[in-house]
C-alpha cells in the first residue's frame, strides 16, 4: 500500500481566531486570521511546507495548506520549492528516508486504513516539524483539514500525537432535490444541480460543495430524491450525474442515485418489475453495467420502497429481501451497494405505525446479500424533535443496519429555527438496545462493531440549498457540520463539535465561544419543549409540517395529529405498553419494561408510550395538565433567552451575520409563543383545567389560532 506525506515545519503552533465579515458562504472554512494576544509564547512561524506527490487529491491538500496557513497567520506560507532551507524539511514518500521510516509512524498507520490520518509531531535532521501522513492520497486530504482544525481553533501542536481513522464507512448526504430543481424538505432554495446546465455548463460551487464535504469527512452524497423519477436512471441523466462524480472524486466523495422500483417498467419498456422475472433481474444489469460505464466511481443505488405509495417488491407478493437483494446482485460485480429503506408503513393495516417497520423488517433478518443496508431513521415514526431509538436497532442481528438522521429541519421550525440537532443524534446514538446484554449501543450497531459487520454506514438528509449560505439558516451549517463529525466519530460530545464550529465560524474570543456554545446546547431542548414536550409526536401543520396544528384530523389517520396524541376527557398520550399498542414488547428487556410501566418510563417520553390522566401525579409533584403547561412555557422562555444571550453578542461578531441570526431569532420567538399559545389551548378543551399560576395565557381564542396561517412566519 503506496503512503504519501506531507512535511510542515513549523515555528508556530497555537492560534485563536477573529470574527471575518462574511455572508456565510464560506461555511466553517474561513481561515480567519489568528489572534495575536496568544503569540506571547516563545513559539516560532509556520512559514513552508512541502507536500510529495502530484495527484489531484494532494494538490488539493497542498492548496488548502497553503490558503489557509497564509490566511490565519497572516503572512505567506507556500510549499517548498525544492531547496533545503531552514524552514522546511523536504522527505520522500514515508520509506525512502530512514529518518522517517520509523516504527512509529509504520507501525501506528497500519491501523489508520484506507481513509484515516497520522499527525505527528517529530524530530527530522534536528528539526521539529509534523507529519501529515495516510495510507492513501485522500487519508493526507482529511489529515490536512484536521490539521487546519486544529491550528485555528489554537490547539497545542507541540507534542502532536493524532490518529484517527472513520468508524462508519459509508457517510453520505441524501439530497431529496428533484429534476425540476425543487427539493422535498428543502428550506435553502432550489436544488444545488441545475440539471439543465449540465453537462456542458459546470457549477463553481459544485467543488465548493465537494471541499466542504471532504473537510468533515463525508465521502458519499446521493443526489436525488427518494421519491426518485426514473429519468435519472436514463443516459441523458447519467452523463451530467458523471460530470458531478468527476468533479467530486479528488475530495473523495462518490455519488449514489435513488431510483424508483419501477424503473424497468417506466424508461425500460417492461411490463412488471417483478423481482424474481428474469427480464428484470437482466434488465437492472445492463443498467448497472450502463451506469458505471459512464461513471466508473459509482457507489450504488438507495431505494424507497413500498411506502408511501412509491412501487416495490410487494406489488409483486414478493419481500423487501427479493427486491434489495435482485438490485446488489447486479452491484455486486463493480464493488456498489444497496441502501434499502426501513421507513415503511401502511394506513392500511390496523398496526400502530411505529410497529410497521420492525414488523416487516425482523423476520428478513439474515436474507440480504452481503452488499445490502439497511437504513434505518433514528425513531420509529418520522424525525420527530423526540423520539425513541427504532426497536430495529438491535434487532436484525445478521443484517447490517445503517442510521438516517434529518439534517434539514422538516420538524424543527425549518430554517426558521436554531435547533443544533447533535443532542438529538447523539440522545439516539448513545441508546442502550441490550440486544447483547447492557451496553449494546444503538452507536454499536450501526458501526458494526455490536456483530462484526463490515458494512456500515451513516446517512443525513441534507439541508442544503441554492441559498448563499448553503442552508437558509446560518445555524444550519453546525447542523451539516455536526452530523459530518458524528459520522467520521459517534463518540465526539455535541459541546466540543459545538464549540469547534463556533470557533471556525464566528470567534475563538472565550466569552463568544461560551455565550454561543450554551445557545447551542440549549436549542434542541427548547424546541422540543414549546412543540411536543412530554413525549408528544406528529402535532405539527398538515402536510408542510411548519408550526403547530394539534387539531389535524382530516386525511389518512396516521397522517393526522389526533392518531397521535389522542387527547380525550381523560388524558392525553398514545398508549403503547401491553394495555394498547405493545409497541413496548418491540424493544429488548430491560428497555421494554421500563418504557411499558408508567411509574418508570422516562418522563420525556411518557406521552410517547402511555395515554395518561390529566390528574396523573408527576415527579415534580405537579400534574400532568400543569407539568405540560410548565414545559410549553419554559420553552418559549428558552427561546426567549436565547434572543437576548444573541443579542448580548452585538459587536463581537460580523454585523451581517448578526443579523441574519438575529432576524431569524425574533421568527422563532414568536413561533415558540404561537406553538404554546395554540397547544395549550386546544388540549385546554379536552383537560376543562385551567392554564396554572402565573404562566402566560394564550392572547387569543382556539379558532383564531386554528385559522392562522403559521407559515408567515418563515
Amino acid at each position: 500500500m503506496k503512503t504519501t506525506i506531507v512535511i510542515l515545519a513549523i515555528y508556530l503552533l497555537s492560534s485563536v481566531l477573529q470574527a471575518n465579515a462574511k455572508d456565510g458562504y464560506d461555511l466553517w472554512l474561513k481561515y480567519s486570521p489568528v489572534s495575536e494576544s496568544l503569540q506571547k509564547q516563545d513559539q516560532k512561524k509556520i512559514t513552508g511546507f512541502k507536500v510529495y506527490g502530484e495527484s489531484p487529491t494532494l494538490k488539493i491538500a497542498g492548496n488548502e495548506l497553503q490558503t489557509g496557513l497564509s490566511a490565519m497567520l497572516g503572512i505567506p506560507v507556500t510549499g517548498a520549492s525544492g531547496k533545503i532551507k531552514d524552514n522546511i524539511i523536504v522527505a520522500g514518500k514515508l520509506g525512502s528516508s530512514a529518518e522517517l521510516k520509523s516504527s512509529v509512524l509504520s507501525d501506528q498507520l497500519k491501523n489508520a486504513g484506507e481513509e484515516g490520518y497520522l499527525l505527528k509531531a517529530m524530530k527530522f535532521k534536528n528539526k521539529e516539524i509534523i507529519v501529515i501522513t495516510a495510507n492513501t492520497d485522500i487519508g493526507v486530504l482529511y489529515g490536512t483539514y484536521q490539521f487546519l482544525r486544529l491550528v485555528q481553533t489554537g490547539a497545542n501542536l507541540d507534542n502532536l500525537s493524532v490518529l484517527s481513522s472513520p468508524k462508519i464507512k459509508v457517510r453520505i448526504l441524501n439530497h431529496w432535490d428533484n429534476l425540476n430543481g425543487s427539493i422535498e424538505r428543502g428550506y435553502a432554495g432550489q436544488s444545488l444541480w441545475t440539471w439543465n446546465d449540465l453537462p456542458g455548463k459546470v457549477d463553481p460551487r459544485y467543488q465548493d460543495y465537494a471541499r466542504a464535504n471532504a473537510s468533515i469527512g463525508i465521502n458519499s452524497t446521493v443526489l436525488n430524491n427518494v421519491n426518485a423519477n426514473p429519468q435519472m436512471l436514463t443516459p441523458e441523466y447519467l452523463k451530467k450525474v458523471a460530470v458531478l462524480a468527476g468533479i467530486f472524486k479528488p475530495y473523495g466523495l462518490k455519488v449514489y442515485l435513488s431510483v424508483k422500483f419501477s424503473s424497468p417498467m417506466n424508461i425500460g419498456g417492461l411490463e412488471t418489475a417483478d423481482p424474481l422475472v428474469p427480464a428484470v433481474r437482466e434488465w437492472w444489469k445492463k443498467k448497472v453495467a450502463e451506469v458505471y460505464s459512464i461513471i466508473p466511481e459509482f457507489g450504488g443505488f438507495l431505494v424507497k420502497a413500498n411506502s408511501e405509495g412509491q412501487p416495490g417488491p410487494q406489488n409483486y407478493n414478493r419481500t423487501h429481501a427479493d427486491g434489495a437483494n435482485m438490485l446488489a446482485e447486479a452491484l455486486e460485480p463493480f464493488g456498489g451497494i444497496v441502501m434499502w429503506r426501513a421507513f415503511v408503513y401502511d394506513n392500511n393495516v390496523p398496526d400502530d405505525r411505529a410497529k410497521q417497520a420492525l414488523n416487516e423488517f425482523k423476520p428478513l433478518d439474515g436474507q440480504f446479500r452481503k452488499n445490502v443496508l439497511i437504513q434505518v431513521k433514528n425513531g420509529a415514526i418520522d424525525f420527530q424533535p423526540r423520539e425513541p431509538f427504532h426497536p430495529l436497532f438491535g434487532a436484525m442481528p445478521k443484517t447490517p443496519l445503517m442510521m438516517e438522521f434529518q439534517i434539514t429541519q422538516e420538524y424543527l421550525g425549518q430554517s426558521t429555527d436554531l435547533c443544533y440537532l447533535a443532542p438529538l443524534f447523539k440522545e439516539c446514538l448513545e441508546s442502550d438496545t441490550y440486544a447483547k446484554g447492557k451496553g449494546s449501543t444503538v452507536m454499536k450497531v450501526i458501526d458494526g462493531s455490536l456483530e462484526n459487520h463490515p458494512l456500515t454506514g451513516m446517512s443525513g438528509v441534507a439541508n442544503t440549498g441554492s441559498d448563499r449560505n448553503w442552508t437558509g439558516h446560518l445555524f444550519g451549517q453546525s447542523n451539516w457540520y455536526a452530523f459530518g463529525r458524528l459520522a467520521w466519530n459517534p463518540s465526539l460530545a455535541s459541546g466540543e463539535i459545538a464549540e469547534e464550529w463556533i470557533r471556525l465560524t464566528f470567534s475563538s474570543d472565550p466569552a463568544v465561544v461560551s455565550a454561543i456554545k450554551k445557545i447551542m446546547l440549549d436549542s434542541r431542548e427548547n424546541s422540543v419543549n414549546y412543540m411536543t414536550p412530554l413525549g408528544l409526536h406528529h402535532i405539527m401543520g398538515n402536510g408542510h409540517h411548519f408550526g403547530p396544528g394539534p387539531w389535524v384530523s382530516r386525511g389518512r389517520a396516521d397522517w393526522t395529529a389526533i392518531y397521535y396524541h389522542k387527547a380525550d376527557s381523560i388524558g392525553i398520550g398514545f398508549e403503547r405498553s401491553l394495555a394498547g399498542s405493545n409497541a413496548t414488547g418491540q424493544y429488548y428487556k430491560p428497555v421494554a419494561d421500563k418504557f411499558s410501566d408508567l411509574r418508570t418510563c422516562p418522563e420525556e417520553l411518557l406521552l410517547w408510550f402511555h395515554h395518561v390522566p390529566w390528574s396523573y401525579k408527576m415527579r415534580s409533584g405537579k400534574s400532568l395538565w400543569e407539568e405540560i403547561n410548565l414545559h410549553y412555557s419554559a420553552g418559549v422562555e428558552g427561546v426567549r433567552t436565547m434572543v437576548s444571550e444573541w443579542k448580548a453578542l452585538q459587536g463581537k461578531i460580523d454585523p451581517e451575520e448578526f443579523d441574519h441570526v438575529t432576524k431569524k431569532l425574533e421568527k422563532q420567538q414568536q413561533l415558540a409563543t404561537w406553538w404554546r399559545n395554540s397547544c395549550i389551548s386546544y388540549f385546554q378543551q379536552f383537560s376543562k383545567l385551567p392554564v396554572p399560576g402565573n404562566l402566560e395565557k394564550p392572547a387569543e381564542s382556539l379558532d383564531y389560532y386554528m385559522k392562522y396561517d403559521f407559515r408567515g412566519l418563515k
